[in-house]
C-alpha cells in the first residue's frame, strides 16, 4: 500500500496569539503585561478573548464575565473593536500573499497557507513560517504562532504546541508517531462531548484510536468513523482553498433583559431583518431559505425555517417570513437571544472569502 504521506504538501497554519486581547494591549501600552479580557463582567457579559496573563487564572473565551472576574479579581475588561481587528487582519493577510496565493482564511486571526510551490522559491516551509511570523511582528507589532505539516489537520494541531510566539514542524515521517502520542482531546475537531465518549470506549490517545478497527468506529461514531480512522493515520487530503462560496448570511443578538412580550420580540426581529438586508446587499446575494433562531432564558434553543420559491433580500419580506415563523408555535419561555439567517443563496458562481460575522452582545 502506498504511503499516504509519500506525495506531501507543505502546509503552514498561522494563528495570531490571543488576537483580540493582543490588539487591545498593542493600542494601549498601559494594558501590556496585565490580565485583560475583551467583554464585560455585566450580568449577561461574555468573554470573547483573554490575554495570556488572564489565561493563567483560567479565564477563557465564551466564559461569563462575572465568573472570569471571580477567577481573576485583577481582570481588566475592554470593549471589542472589530474595525481595528479587520484592519490588522488585512495587514497580516498581505504578508501571507507575499509567499503564496493559496491562502485559506479561517477567521480574522488564522489561516492555512500551501507553500509547496511559493513566490519566494524557498524549499523550507519551517523557514518560511519563521519569516512570515517575523514580518507579521514588524508590520503589526503582534506575535503569531505556526504549525508546519504535510496536511491541514496536523498543521492546525501543531500551531498550538509552542504557543505563544512559537512554531512546530511535523515532518512526514513524524506525523503518525506525533498523532499516536497525542491526547485525544487535542485532536482538532474532537470536542468535549466526543472526547468523553472516547474515554468511555478506552480511547485516550491517538494510539488508542489507531488500534480500533473501522468496524468498531462505524459502530460507535457512524458517519464520522472514516474520518477518525484516516486522520490518526495521517491521511487528510483536504486542499487549501483560497476562496469559498458563502453559504449563508446571518445576524443574531443576545439581549441584556429577557424578552417576555411578543411585541418586544417583533421589534427586535425588525431590527435584525434590517441588518440582514444590509449584509445581503453588501455581499450582493439573495436567499431562498429564511431561518429563525430562538434561545430561551433556560438556554434551550429552537430553529424554524421556510424555503421560498424565489429569492429574497428585502427587509420587509424577511420580516414578514420571520413573523410567520415566530407565530407557528407559542413561546415556551422568556427569550434571551434572537437570530435570523438566510440560506440557499443565489451565489453558486460567486466566490468570496468567508467573512467573519460578529456575534452581537449587550455588554
Amino acid at each position: 500500500m502506498e504511503n499516504p504521506l509519500s506525495k506531501t504538501r507543505k502546509i503552514i497554519h498561522v494563528d495570531m496569539d490571543a488576537f483580540f486581547a493582543s490588539v487591545a494591549q498593542l493600542d494601549n501600552p498601559d494594558l501590556r503585561g496585565k490580565p485583560i479580557a475583551v467583554g464585560s463582567d455585566g450580568r449577561r457579559g461574555v468573554i470573547s478573548a483573554a490575554s495570556y496573563e488572564a489565561r493563567k487564572f483560567g479565564v477563557k473565551s465564551a466564559m461569563p464575565g462575572s465568573l472570569a472576574k471571580k477567577m481573576c479579581p485583577e481582570l481588566i475588561f475592554v470593549n471589542s473593536d472589530f474595525a481595528r481587528y479587520k484592519e490588522i487582519s488585512n495587514q497580516v493577510r498581505a504578508v501571507f500573499y507575499e509567499y503564496t496565493d493559496l491562502v485559506e482564511p479561517l477567521s480574522l486571526d488564522e489561516a492555512y497557507l500551501d507553500v509547496t510551490v511559493n513566490k519566494k522559491g524557498l524549499t523550507s516551509a519551517s523557514k518560511m513560517a519563521r519569516l512570515i511570523r517575523q514580518e507579521i511582528f514588524l508590520k503589526t507589532g503582534l506575535n503569531a504562532s505556526a504549525g508546519i505539516a504535510p496536511n491541514k489537520f496536523v498543521a492546525k494541531i501543531a500551531s498550538d504546541v509552542n504557543k505563544p510566539n512559537g512554531q512546530k514542524t511535523i515532518t512526514p515521517d513524524e506525523v503518525v508517531p506525533f498523532l499516536e502520542k497525542l491526547a485525544i482531546g487535542k485532536f482538532y475537531g474532537v470536542g468535549k462531548v466526543t472526547t468523553q465518549k472516547m474515554y468511555r470506549l478506552g480511547i485516550f490517545t491517538g494510539a488508542d484510536l489507531k488500534s480500533k478497527s473501522i468496524e468498531f468506529l462505524e459502530e460507535h461514531f457512524k458517519s464520522s468513523a472514516e474520518h477518525y480512522y484516516n486522520i490518526v493515520r495521517g491521511i487528510h487530503n483536504s486542499p487549501v482553498r483560497p476562496s469559498r462560496t458563502r453559504k449563508s448570511v446571518g445576524a443574531e443578538h443576545t439581549y441584556l433583559e429577557n424578552l417576555t412580550s411578543e411585541i418586544f420580540i417583533l421589534e427586535k426581529l425588525k431590527i435584525l431583518s434590517q441588518e440582514i438586508e444590509k449584509r445581503l446587499v453588501r455581499n450582493q446575494v439573495k436567499g431562498r431559505t429564511v431561518t429563525l433562531k430562538i434561545k430561551y432564558s433556560d438556554f434551550s434553543q429552537i430553529t424554524r425555517s421556510k424555503t421560498l420559491e424565489g429569492f429574497v433580500q428585502n427587509e420587509n419580506k424577511i420580516f414578514e417570513i420571520v413573523k410567520e415563523l415566530l407565530f407557528q408555535q407559542e413561546l415556551e419561555n422568556s427569550v434571551r437571544l434572537l437570530g435570523i439567517s438566510i440560506n440557499n443563496l443565489d451565489n453558486e458562481e460567486i466566490k468570496t472569502i468567508k467573512q467573519y460575522i460578529q456575534l452581537k452582545l449587550d455588554l
